[in-house]
């Protein structure tokens, strides 16, 4: 039994006529007929009472006439499903980002916008560390990261996204915090206590804050460690150190913080994009292609 052969029963089932289904299946009588029998011959059921001037279901046909439309129905869904899937339209799409990444506009709107392009994709978003989003991608874990800069594994290949200044985080009653609107050095914040990630966290901000220390002469002195980027913005503003995020974090507003921007040549820090070399998926090509129209709007 052919799907073919379910086809041209329920053409002569709904027609109840040999003539008209053979020409709405585009094929001659005779070979419809003869397929006809040969399913009742398969299924040693009768199907039609056939007359000179009449043809009808009978009782078993009835019955396998409902079963037949389900069964072409399901495999018409079928087939639409893999299609969908092919295109990248339906499934399920794996994204890891580092904590900042939803405090950049452009991510949760491309989140958004790819959300209502594809309804029918379930998007799965995991909070991670950039270290963590990398050994996940390996590990085929997830398709897409969002990170900040690091050290990349070979594997794995990355675009930047954007870049955004850095901003050093005061006490609102700090002696630096008064000039709001200027500038400040990072050699300036050289005697003070900082609040800020443990190296084991593995954001690339670790890395990057050391570096910028090392090259104004100084090793942070690190008082007090967060793994969130909102606990550290809150330990500041209960006194216990400066710290040192990314711009898109002045977008909270917390009392007692004030942001001033690090006026350092390499003060900037990025966000990538990040996939395995041999992702093929159509889903993350999609958001791929989704983010970065998204990233062209905004220059």
């Amino acid at each position: 039994m052919e799907l073919r052969h379910l086809r041209y029963f329920v053409a002569v089932a709904e027609e109840l006529h040999f003539g008209r289904a053979a020409d709405l299946l585009g094929i001659s009588q005779p070979p419809l007929s003869q397929q006809i029998q040969a399913l009742e011959q398969e299924l040693g059921v009768r199907l039609f009472e056939r007359s000179n001037r009449h043809v009808a279901l009978t009782d078993a046909g009835r019955l396998f006439l409902e079963e037949t439309r389900q069964t072409l129905a399901q495999v018409s869904k079928s087939v639409d499903v893999v299609r969908r899937a092919q295109q990248g339209e339906i499934g399920e799409l794996q994204i890891g980002f580092t904590a900042s990444a939803p405090f950049v506009s452009i991510i949760p709107r491309a989140v958004f916008a790819f959300r209502q392009a594809f309804p029918a994709v379930h998007l799965d978003l995991q909070e991670m560390p950039s270290s963590q989003v990398c050994q996940a991608l390996i590990d085929k874990k997830l398709q897409i990261g969002m990170i900040r800069p690091l050290e990349l594994p070979t594997e794995l290949d990355a675009v930047e996204l954007l870049r955004e200044p850095l901003v050093a985080l005061l006490h609102a009653g700090h002696p630096l915090a008064g000039e709001q609107n200027g500038g400040l050095a990072l050699a300036e914040l050289a005697d003070e206590p900082f609040v800020f990630f443990p190296r084991s966290y593995g954001t690339g901000l670790h890395a990057q804050l050391f570096g910028l220390a090392r090259q104004a002469g100084f090793t942070p002195r690190i008082t007090q460690e967060a793994h969130e980027a909102l606990t550290i913005i809150g330990l500041v503003a209960a006194g216990l150190g400066v710290s040192v995020l990314p711009a898109s974090f002045r977008r909270i507003r917390i009392d007692g913080v004030v942001f001033r921007t690090l006026t350092d040549t390499d003060a900037t820090t990025a966000v990538w994009l990040v996939k395995r070399r041999q992702e093929r998926s159509p889903l993350a090509q999609a958001f791929i292609d989704l983010l970065t129209r998204e990233v062209q709007a905004l220059k």
